[in-house]
């Protein structure tokens, strides 16, 4: 819980400085976020040093400023990794880029979630069913795209806490309670 307060805070603290700095600032500060979230997730070492006490703080900076310069990040953003380093807090990266993403999306008016068919969808029946929905939300969509083959047919659509299942499974499974009760 208190990664989430400490990611939530420092993630706001760069989205309201892109705020003032205009809209292609905050996409390329996500931008550069995801970079790096994505390195430190391939390389479990690189988080493994972000987070130990036993390299030092000039070393930490040292990595980082090699990685912004391989990744091609935004100034601002590994200036901000600098103050997170200092902070020792570069470790909760990960939460601070999902906490960036999260007000991004909120700001752009996105919703997200992750839609789950049996079969695998191709690029022309995803963009349809994601147009779809978005006609039907009246909102933009970022949807994953996922195979369950366990609900047999039809789709699970899942957005925050909420669950639609039009999945065969779940229909099925309302027809045998129907039957145990004799309606």
């Amino acid at each position: 819980m208190t990664g989430n307060i400490i990611a939530n805070r420092y993630a706001k603290a760069l989205f309201s400085l892109g705020c003032t700095t205009g809209d292609k600032a905050l996409a390329a500060y996500a931008g550069s976020l995801g970079k790096l979230r994505r390195a430190v997730q391939v390389n479990p070492s690189l988080a493994q040093v972000f987070r130990s006490p036993i390299f030092s703080l000039a070393e930490k900076r040292n990595v980082l400023t090699k990685l912004a310069k391989s990744l091609s990040l935004d100034k601002t953003v590994l200036n901000f990794c600098l103050l997170l380093s200092e902070k020792g807090r570069m470790g909760s990266i990960d939460g601070i880029a999902d906490a960036f993403d999260t007000l991004l999306d909120v700001k752009n008016g996105v919703i997200r979630g992750e839609i789950l068919t049996a079969v695998e969808l191709e690029g022309q029946k995803q963009e349809a069913v994601l147009s779809d929905l978005e006609k039907k939300a009246g909102r933009k969509l970022a949807l994953q795209f996922g195979v369950a083959p366990e609900i047999l047919g039809g789709v699970v659509l899942k957005v925050g806490d909420k669950v639609m299942d039009a999945s065969l499974r779940a229909q099925l499974s309302i027809l045998k309670d129907s039957i145990k009760r004799g309606e």
